[in-house]
């Protein structure tokens, strides 16, 4: 298997796009498969890297990367260094980001990979991004959901906080692995208003024609299996795929020194293969 880490690709706002690929040696014109991460989260988070061998192992280009401004750094891409970029990301620039490594795989293919066969998979915040980019994006075959959000928007999950978030512009949330206080500038929330219909993720479902995979835990704490529910009441041709007590990231944590997937993600990685073929 032929791994390349932290590729840096130039950025569209001011900073670089940090890319892993998986693959092959002996295998050409692979289907490709990117992972778009979560609030909070990074490439090289957990057992994402041991779920990227697998889809590797089963014949997939498999490419991850971080967001630009997820708050980490091209210098240390495992600890959120940059709490500043954090507080300045929103869906704009995470959507931009994706086009940049979509762009990327376009200039660099030399028959490695099909560049007419390509799947998103997103988790957590990561899935609502990639809801409404699949369902607009000619360049996106396919997409796999895993513990996704229904709707995008901070304020919209925590209205409690748009006042005072508006009038003092920033909202701190505690980093429960790392206890930092995470800053999110109000520019996020206007970066949905001005751009309600293109991040709609309900719209976005509802309009959807393409395969699409859900999958959730029963015992996810941070986002409600019923919010896979509602996606595919939205889209009912959606295939729905439900993992029996297991939580939002399935099984995973960080770090991760295991050798072998987390059973949960072992579920997850087989649904995926048999939707996939």
């Amino acid at each position: 298997m032929n791994i390349r880490k932290d590729i840096k690709v130039e950025g569209k706002h001011g900073r670089p796009v940090l890319l892993d690929t998986y693959y092959l040696n002996k295998k050409e014109n692979q289907p490709i498969i990117i992972l778009l991460h979560g609030f909070k989260g990074f490439k090289d988070w957990g057992h994402w890297h041991l779920m990227a061998e697998s889809f590797a192992q089963n014949n997939y280009y498999f490419v991850k990367f971080n967001f630009s401004h997820n708050g980490t750094t091209p210098e240390n891409p495992l600890e959120f260094g940059d709490l500043e970029a954090f507080g300045r990301n929103n869906y704009s620039k995470e959507e931009a980001d994706l086009d940049v490594v979509l762009d990327w795989l376009a200039q660099n293919n030399t028959g490695r990979y099909n560049m007419n066969d390509i799947t998103l998979v997103g988790h957590s915040r990561g899935g609502g991004l990639a809801i409404v980019k699949a369902a607009r994006d000619s360049r996106i075959k396919r997409l796999i959901t895993l513990a996704s959000v229904q709707q995008l928007g901070f304020a919209s999950r925590h209205p409690e906080v748009l006042d005072t978030w508006k009038k003092e512009g920033v909202h701190y949330i505690i980093n429960g692995r790392t206890q930092q206080k995470m800053p999110l500038y109000y520019q996020l929330h206007e970066d949905v208003i001005q751009n309600k219909e293109k991040f709609d993720v309900e719209k976005a479902a509802r309009s959807f024609s393409k395969p699409w995979l859900i999958i959730h835990g029963t015992e996810d704490p941070a986002v409600s299996v019923n919010s896979a529910y509602q996606m595919k009441e939205w889209y009912p041709q959606a295939q729905l795929e439900i993992i029996e007590g297991a939580n939002h990231v399935f099984g995973g944590s960080h770090p991760y020194e295991k050798e072998e997937l987390p059973a949960h993600t072992g579920q997850l990685l087989d649904i995926c293969i048999e939707f996939l073929k």
